[in-house]
């Protein structure tokens, strides 16, 4: 097929590379513009874009597309059979909707209609699934509502986080692409309606989003440790300053500790949350400082019996 493919972040990298390596007519590639990033806030290329060099691939980076006329012209000139969206970050315009003639195909990193978002996979873990997915479906003016073409499921580990299930699932949707754009070109996929009473949202984490809550369980705590990785992580207070939790575990052991008490035994560290259950804090960043070990932490910030967090 000709091709136009729109995405931005690594996740999006294995897509293009396996419609590469698969024979497509790769037109072009349209990603985000450079950003300034890191301590020294150097201009970095987004990752699709460093993607698209090595595979010299013509690249363009609106900073808008919606009312965009070189743009639009440019793309109506090339007419693709298929424009793919993979992680692009801008709202599709309807006239990119309707000029090719297989419509523009999302790879969404979730079962939809669950977790609908910008942030499928950190929420998908935040709420202790065992089981998320990617689905191919064809984009609509609405946010992530349009018709599935397939899907495939991916189990998810009780230590998981965002960051290290990410590219296993990248692989899976490139994969599934692949497969969707043969099956179109059969005639063998029939596109299936979304149920949207069963529709989850999947927002674009804030930073609040990662303000630990004790009222809740050990496990929902730790789920959304695990989910908002690397960013914003999940944090407290301690003492007026912000502590970081870097790694935890629930603890099955019952106790009587009250949200956000904290208890020291044999140079472990523990915190009361909510339904009487413990979360066995292994290792933590207090505000301006290094990640410490609990140890570390007990020995350096000596935490009374009964202190509380938050």
């Amino acid at each position: 097929m000709k091709l136009v493919f729109c995405g931005t972040p690594l996740f999006a990298v294995p897509t293009l590379e396996r419609l590469a390596a698969a024979g497509h007519e790769l037109q072009l590639v349209v990603t985000q513009p450079d950003r300034p990033q890191g301590r020294g806030m150097e201009l970095t290329a987004p990752p699709v874009k460093q993607s698209a060099i090595k595979l010299s691939l013509a690249i363009t980076q609106p900073e808008k597309i919606k009312k965009n006329e070189e743009f639009q012209s440019r793309l109506s000139a090339l007419q693709p059979d298929a424009i793919i969206v993979v992680g692009y970050g801008r709202i599709i315009p309807p006239w990119m909707l309707t000029l090719p003639r297989y419509g523009n195909i999302n790879v969404h990193a979730s079962l939809l209609p669950k977790y609908r978002g910008a942030a499928p996979i950190q929420w998908a873990i935040a709420q202790g699934e065992t089981v998320t997915g990617v689905t191919t479906m064809l984009l609509n003016e609405g946010l992530d509502t349009g018709d599935i073409l397939l899907q495939k499921e991916m189990a998810l580990q009780s230590d998981d986080t965002a960051v290290t299930f990410a590219p296993g699932l990248s692989e899976l949707g490139a994969d599934l692409l692949i497969e969707t754009l043969r099956g179109l070109e059969d005639k063998t996929i029939t596109p299936i309606p979304q149920d949207h009473s069963q529709a989850t949202l999947a927002p674009i984490l804030k930073k609040e989003d990662g303000l630990i809550s004790f009222n809740r369980t050990a496990t929902e705590i730790h789920n959304r440790l695990r989910g908002f990785q690397p960013w914003p992580g999940a944090y407290t207070h301690f003492r007026g300053k912000s502590l970081k939790f870097i790694s935890a575990k629930p603890d099955d052991t019952p106790s009587n500790l009250a949200p956000g008490e904290l208890r020291i035994g044999d140079e472990k560290l523990f915190v009361g949350c909510g339904s009487r259950t413990v979360l066995h804090l292994l290792q933590v960043q207090p505000e301006g400082k290094k990640a410490l070990t609990a140890r570390e932490f007990i020995n350096g910030y000596h935490p009374a019996a009964a202190e509380r967090l938050g």
